[in-house]
C-alpha cells in the first residue's frame, strides 16, 4: 500500500560543491531513522564518457524529479534531498544563460519543509566531478536569492563535523 505523499516532509539540502551536503543528508537520515535521496547528477556525470551538455542537465533534472516521487513513497516521515532544482536552475543559467520554464514551475510548486543551505565554511576538496572551487560564494548567493524570491523557509547550516549535523538537527526539531 502506498503512503500518502502529502504526509512526508521534505528537507532539501543545497549548497555549492564540497559543502558537506551528502554527508549531512546521510547523517540526518540516520538520526531520524528515515531515508535520503542521493544527487542523481553525480552518478550520471561520473559514468559519462564525454563532457556533459545542456540536454544532459535537463535529463538529470527530470530523473531527479522522478526519483523524488519514488523516494517519497518509501520515506516514513522525513525525506532528505541531496540536491534540488534550484541548483539545476542556477547551473543552467550560469553555463547556458537559460532555463526551461518547467523547472521554474517545479521550483515554485516544491513542497519543502525547509531548505538547509550549506555554508562555504568547509574547505573545497577535489574530486573528478567537482569543477568550481572559486565561485562557491557566488553560487551560494544565487541559491539564497532564489529561495528568498520564492519565500521558501531556509536556514544556513555551518560548522564542521558533528557540529554541522547538530546545527541542522536543532533546526529540524523545531519544525517537526
Amino acid at each position: 500500500m502506498e503512503k500518502a505523499n502529502a504526509k512526508i516532509r521534505k528537507v532539501a539540502v543545497i549548497g555549492a560543491e564540497s559543502t558537506g551536503k551528502t554527508t549531512l543528508c546521510r547523517e540526518l537520515a540516520e538520526h531520524y531513522n528515515d531515508i535520503w535521496l542521493p544527487e542523481y547528477a553525480r552518478s550520471y556525470v561520473e559514468n559519462l564518457n564525454r563532457p556533459y551538455n545542456m540536454d544532459d542537465v535537463i535529463g538529470i533534472a527530470r530523473e531527479q524529479c522522478r526519483l523524488e516521487k519514488e523516494y517519497t513513497t518509501k520515506a516514513n516521515n522525513l525525506l532528505f534531498l541531496d540536491t534540488d532544482l534550484i541548483i539545476t536552475k542556477v547551473w543552467l543559467i550560469h553555463v547556458w544563460k537559460k532555463c526551461p520554464e518547467w523547472i521554474d514551475q517545479e521550483i515554485k510548486n516544491s513542497d519543502r519543509l525547509v531548505y538547509l543551505l550549506c555554508d562555504n565554511d568547509l574547505p573545497w576538496e577535489y574530486d573528478p566531478v567537482r569543477e568550481n572551487p572559486d565561485i562557491r560564494n557566488y553560487l551560494l548567493g544565487l541559491y539564497r536569492d532564489i529561495i528568498i524570491q520564492n519565500k521558501f523557509p531556509y536556514f544556513v547550516i555551518n560548522g564542521t563535523g558533528k557540529n554541522r549535523t547538530a546545527n541542522a538537527i536543532n533546526i529540524i526539531n523545531v519544525l517537526v
